[in-house]
């Protein structure tokens, strides 16, 4: 009898609006800790990068010691690249966030105000676009639940809406450019000294065959014989 009454029971605006926004906070609090880890992450890479640095310039010119140290170089310049675009993304969806939450707690204000509530399509398309986050995908979908719930939110089309495209997941290969101006700034005080960068791997170029190199000679040779047959024609004529 009681859980046939508990249907029929219309649930606490409060209620909803407290655990929509515990949700919320808990989600910003998970994003400040895993943008706190990645710039510790940054400064190990970083440190990476400047040790790998100090063995190529340690290592005799042309060495593979020192080739390989330059690949390391620019591999963990890379993946301080990734780091950094990650840090970037989660720094976006906390403000995100942060819209969503104003946003329910402008629509909980206004159920109390007139009585009724209106689906918001602002915070279903950042819902929507949240739930794509791999750290935020879970607890996303129970506050999207909890909105519907509450008729904040209708239920989320299985399509993505237009405009979601504010995460990109697929890792791409970072261009030179982007990995030398990163190296430009970390290895600033080196290059002020030197003024070089660690390379990108240049294709070795072959050096010539003896057949070529013979044939180089004989073409010096025809050329001197030219030149002293001209030069006598010359004597000649005067």
């Amino acid at each position: 009898m009681e859980t046939i009454k508990a249907l029929f029971v219309k649930p606490d605006p409060q209620a909803q609006v407290r655990k929509c926004n515990t949700l919320l906070r808990s989600n910003m609090r998970k994003l400040d800790r895993d943008i706190t880890n990645l710039k510790q992450v940054e400064t190990k890479t970083k440190n990476h990068i400047l040790q790998a640095d100090k063995r190529a310039a340690r290592a005799p010119h042309g060495s593979p010691a020192q080739k390989q140290a330059q690949k390391e170089i620019r591999d963990w310049a890379r993946e301080l690249i990734r780091h950094r675009k990650t840090s970037s993304r989660l720094v976006t969806a906390k403000a995100q966030l942060g819209s969503v939450q104003m946003q329910v707690n402008e629509a909980f204000a206004l159920r109390r105000i007139e009585g009724s509530i209106k689906a918001s399509v602002g915070i279903m398309k950042d819902v929507n676009t949240l739930v794509r986050l791999p750290e935020l995908g879970e607890t996303m979908q129970q506050l999207s639940v909890e909105l519907m719930k509450a008729g904040v939110i209708e239920e989320m089309a299985s399509e993505m809406l237009p405009g979601q495209d504010e995460f990109e997941f697929e890792e791409e290969e970072e261009a030179e450019g982007e990995v030398d101006k990163v190296l430009g700034e970390i290895l600033k005080d080196r290059m002020e000294k030197t003024g070089t960068l660690p390379s990108a791997p240049l294709p070795e170029q072959k050096q010539p065959t003896a057949a070529q190199q013979e044939e180089e000679e004989d073409e010096d040779e025809t050329e001197a014989m030219m030149d002293q047959m001209r030069n006598r024609l010359e004597a000649l004529r005067s």
